[in-house]
């Protein structure tokens, strides 16, 4: 199927991701994994309650950490540019049957609650309480050094529908598989903020998240991470690579938290704000499009991912199989 034409001029606004909300089980254990480990910053902390952000990163938060009694994905948030972005994105939502509701949300003002037509829990926002800058006391810098949140990738049952829907509220994609048979979208990388991706989609059951990203100064970052992964007790938590990515050109790792959520460690992309650039095609048998050495992913990297709480999960109408390493 062909792509969308873009839509530059979208209903609302969206500026760029802001931050995911994630269940996990035990608030210790994450937090020796997310702070101590990975790197970043604790900017608040209670018995139910862990919020974290990125060195660069002004917002109070790029991570929540909620104890739940099962692990899960709570919701992914999107910053607006201005708040009647928010009134104008109610409208949009609520015209095409989507339920919405506006919520309390701790460090926020007004937030928009609402779902994709796969069922993702997205969140919208137009402010958050900022923090003072942090990105030049490199005494506090550990672990991978993380500066900012990246992108989300999400499962979807469909992605020529996920494309759709997110380029008719301004998400432009970049980079794209194509299954060859059917000629159907295998997987998309869509962003607003001027990278490859704010949010990407992968073929599979779904909706489930499939991991966060969070940029990070340098390949040689990811080395240290390594290192300090293998003999601090996460040696099995570490999935797949270093390596490089065909599509995006990335440097990348990806690890898995002791709620077994995917976290991807990422660098060395590109820029597309040009609104006229064209997106980049890539056949799901060329085995330089996961791995630009030809590396290919492991199985759990094609079936293993985070449910959102309280949504359905499908399988995928598209039965293609990309290579997978034994």
């Amino acid at each position: 199927m062909p792509l969308p034409a873009c839509n530059l001029y979208p209903p609302f606004n969206i500026v760029r991701l802001s931050h995911l909300d994630l269940g996990v089980t035990d608030l210790a254990r994450s937090k020796a994994f997310w702070a101590d480990t990975i790197g970043l910053q604790v900017t608040h902390e209670d018995s139910d309650l862990l919020t974290l952000r990125g060195m660069e990163e002004r917002n109070h938060h790029c991570v929540v950490l909620r104890r739940q009694s099962e692990p899960s994905a709570n919701s992914l948030s999107f910053k607006v540019y201005a708040e009647e972005d928010l009134d104008k994105a109610r409208d949009w939502f609520k015209a095409r049957g989507q339920k919405t509701e506006w919520v309390e949300r701790p460090w926020q003002d007004r937030t928009l609650r609402t779902y994709d037509p796969q069922g993702i829990p997205l969140e919208f926002y137009a402010t958050m309480e900022r923090l003072p800058p942090i990105h030049q006391k490199y005494s506090l810098y550990k672990g991978v050094k993380p500066l900012r949140i990246d992108h989300f990738n999400c499962f979807s049952t469909d992605v020529d529908a996920s494309v759709a829907f997110y380029n008719d509220i301004g998400f432009r994609v970049t980079e794209y598989t194509e299954d060859d048979d059917t000629k159907r979208l295998w997987a998309a990388w869509m962003h607003r903020k001027g990278g490859v991706h704010d949010m990407a989609f992968t073929n599979g059951r779904g909706p489930r998240l499939h991991h966060v990203a969070f940029w990070v100064p340098t390949p040689l970052n990811i080395i240290d991470l390594l290192d300090l992964m293998s003999t601090t007790g996460y040696l099995a938590n570490i999935e797949r690579g270093p390596g490089r990515h065909g599509i995006s050109n990335a440097f990348f790792l990806y690890v898995r938290d002791p709620d077994g959520h995917r976290v991807e460690i990422y660098c060395s992309d590109y820029l597309t704000v040009d609104p006229d650039l064209e997106p980049i095609k890539w056949d799901l048998k060329d085995p330089q499009r996961q791995t630009l050495w030809g590396a290919p992913a492991p199985k759990s990297w094609f079936e293993e991912g985070s449910a959102f709480q309280n949504v359905a999960v499908g399988e995928p109408s598209l039965r293609a199989q990309p290579i997978v390493a034994p």
